[in-house]
């Protein structure tokens, strides 16, 4: 297995998996402009895990600089494994390499946010990995 930056030739397997994750439909355009996105930040990078040629998976990270301490963090923004390649350490080495990228970046830690309805598989899963539970998310659309 191999991580490597997301190119615009995965525009319709990372559309597949962000779907997957999101429970929304996600078309190549949307995951071409999250990519122009990316490409636009200098906090926020996306990859694709690769084997024999095939996206297994997709992981977007970003620097969260936490001005109550004065640190950073690494944020794990999405993490994704194809449900025919789930069980087979493809997230594992994924989560790995966002540790390793955030220590690489003087993080103190890593982040992510996990919805609700997803205890069974990926909550435990973050648990087994080190990861507690240490608040809610609010969100206010508008």
């Amino acid at each position: 297995m191999l991580l490597r930056k997301a190119t615009r030739q995965d525009l319709p397997k990372l559309a597949e998996l962000m779907s997957q994750l999101s429970g929304h439909l996600t078309t190549p355009t949307d995951m071409e402009n999250r990519l122009r996105f990316i490409d636009e930040s200098p906090f926020d990078l996306l990859f694709v895990c690769e084997e024999d040629g095939a996206v297994l998976g997709l992981m977007s990270f970003r620097i969260r600089e936490n001005l109550e301490e004065v640190s950073r963090f690494g944020e794990v923004s999405a993490v994704v494994v194809d449900p025919g390649a789930r069980r087979k350490g493809v997230g594992r080495f994924m989560m790995e390499y966002a540790e390793q990228l955030a220590r690489e970046q003087g993080c103190i830690g890593t982040w992510l946010v996990s919805g609700f309805g997803r205890e069974e598989e990926a909550h435990k899963f973050y648990k087994e990995m080190g990861y507690e539970v240490t608040g809610y998310r609010f969100v206010k659309r508008f």
